[in-house]
């Protein structure tokens, strides 16, 4: 039987390098290009399409944790011109994570957190919405949720947005998850609370086509040095209270994913790479995720945005490689 187990894993293990390296000769780079870089500190992407446009949206700061961010809006028709079409600031707050979705009623809908820092401490956080009929004009933001709150992420499914928030523990420094619904994308709901161990915060919730819900949420670690730290994968079917939870076998950093259309699954992230900071693109199956295409990236990096249009994956991400922390577009042949 010891025999049999270690040749199980072994053949287990030889079959997982086949795969990863079959999926890196699908995944390839087409172009990447600089889109922005007016601010001193641009960062935390999301990217969508609405009404036949390209809208790209991020945060403006002096630094990562520097000043009151601004959240500022680009469109584009083709992909290669950017205009800026809206910057959404509040004063004395430092506004971030900013993710888009449509809504059922065909509005953007704009969510992101808004922090207030005393000597470089934070003492206050909650999450905001905004809504657009075309992406230019916005209504003010609206605080939802609590004040320690943070909603990642909104995906809309069948008229309902189902939302990923982490909150303060009861333990501190960790971290809890649970998963949030909304009729209207203002008024929270939740439907499942998530025992998951080593601080979880930053998720991403996507819908499969059987309704399955898919779930990939960074965990931060513990310690000093940060152990226990991979990301995690779950999955539920409807109504979405039993979960099964698997180690994605990496650390993923501004966790998002894409389902394509013939169901296969495509990650983004920051990874560690040699000691190194950087953005990958791969594939995500529900026990792993093999990070096949590294970015033009690293240092101050990640938080990609992902489109699939026109046969292509659209990867809009933040990096600070090239000196200076700017915004990228990257389009990405999956085979």
């Amino acid at each position: 039987m010891r025999h049999h187990n270690l040749l199980t894993g072994l053949l287990t293990t030889v079959l997982f390098a086949l795969a990863a390296s079959t999926n890196a000769s699908e995944i390839k780079l087409v172009s990447v290009k600089k889109i922005w870089d007016a601010a001193g500190h641009n960062a935390f992407t999301d990217l969508t399409r609405f009404n036949n446009q390209w809208f790209c949206t991020f945060r403006e700061a002096q630094g990562h944790i520097i000043g009151n961010g601004k959240i500022r809006v680009l469109t584009s028709t083709d992909g290669d011109m950017w205009k800026s079409v809206a910057l959404l600031e509040e004063d004395g707050i430092d506004l971030r994570d900013p993710k888009l979705s449509v809504t059922p009623d065909n509005r953007l809908m704009l969510t992101f957190g808004g922090s207030v820092y005393k000597d470089k401490k934070l003492i206050e956080r909650q999450p905001r919405v905004a809504f657009s009929k075309d992406g230019t004009k916005w209504t003010t933001p609206c605080r939802v949720l609590s004040k320690g709150d943070w909603l990642w992420r909104v995906a809309w499914h069948k008229g309902i947005a189902y939302g990923t928030c982490y909150h303060p523990g009861k333990t501190k420094p960790e971290s809890e998850l649970r998963l949030l619904k909304s009729s209207d994308g203002i008024n929270y709901e939740t439907l499942q609370d998530f025992q998951i161990s080593s601080n979880p915060n930053e998720a991403t919730a996507r819908f499969l086509a059987n309704d399955d819900c898919l779930i990939l949420t960074r965990r931060e670690g513990t310690g000093p040095k940060r152990t226990d730290n991979n990301a995690w994968i779950g999955i539920a079917h409807p109504p979405y209270h039993n979960w099964n939870w698997n180690d994605a076998g990496l650390f993923v950093g501004g966790p998002n994913f894409i389902v394509l259309p013939d169901g296969n699954v495509i990650a983004s992230g920051r990874v560690m790479k040699d000691k190194k900071a950087q953005t990958f693109v791969g594939k995500m199956m529900r026990t792993q995720i093999t990070p096949d295409l590294i970015l033009p990236s690293g240092g101050d990096c990640s938080y990609p945005g992902m489109v699939w249009h026109d046969n292509i994956l659209w990867v809009s991400y933040y990096s600070s490689h090239e000196g200076k922390t700017s915004i990228y577009l990257a389009k990405i042949k999956v085979d």
